[in-house]
């Protein structure tokens, strides 16, 4: 298994142990396609999108992974009602992670995060669904 999908596996599982403000179960997935019925309720997908590697010494190498998460849910009240709940969502989601090690990938140390942009415009015009995409960057060394 690649180390993007496990490291992608950790942040699920790690985002499934915390209890957040919006119920959700975060879900590693490889090409996230929900129906608008399914956006009743808020949906996280832990997508693996890149892997860096760099040689340090003859026997260690750094590994850069790239995580997105996604996080969605049909308008729910105004659009502005919903972008301030789940932006704050995504802002909860980006804080337990810099404060917490995952503990399925101890090894994995986050060097940051980019929310930008902070959502889709589009799809709160055309879908009428809230997208963010949180994007996280771990330094793995073997």
């Amino acid at each position: 298994m690649s180390i993007a999908t496990v490291l992608a596996k950790a942040v699920a599982a790690e985002l499934n142990k915390h209890v957040f403000s919006l119920p959700f179960e975060a879900r590693m997935s490889v090409l996230p396609s929900f129906e608008p019925a399914e956006l009743e309720t808020v949906r996280v997908s832990v997508v693996p999108v890149s892997l860096e590697t760099e040689r340090t010494t003859r026997s260690s190498v750094k590994y850069t992974v790239g995580v997105d998460i996604g996080v969605q849910r049909r308008i729910q009240g105004t659009k502005e009602e919903t972008v301030e709940a789940m932006c704050s969502l995504v802002d909860e989601i980006s804080d337990h992670l810099m404060e917490t090690p995952l503990s399925e990938c101890r090894a994995a140390q986050l060097v940051g995060t980019i929310n930008e942009p902070l959502y889709a415009a589009e799809h709160l015009t055309q879908k009428r669904a809230f997208t963010g995409v949180l994007n996280v960057k771990y330094l793995l060394f073997t």
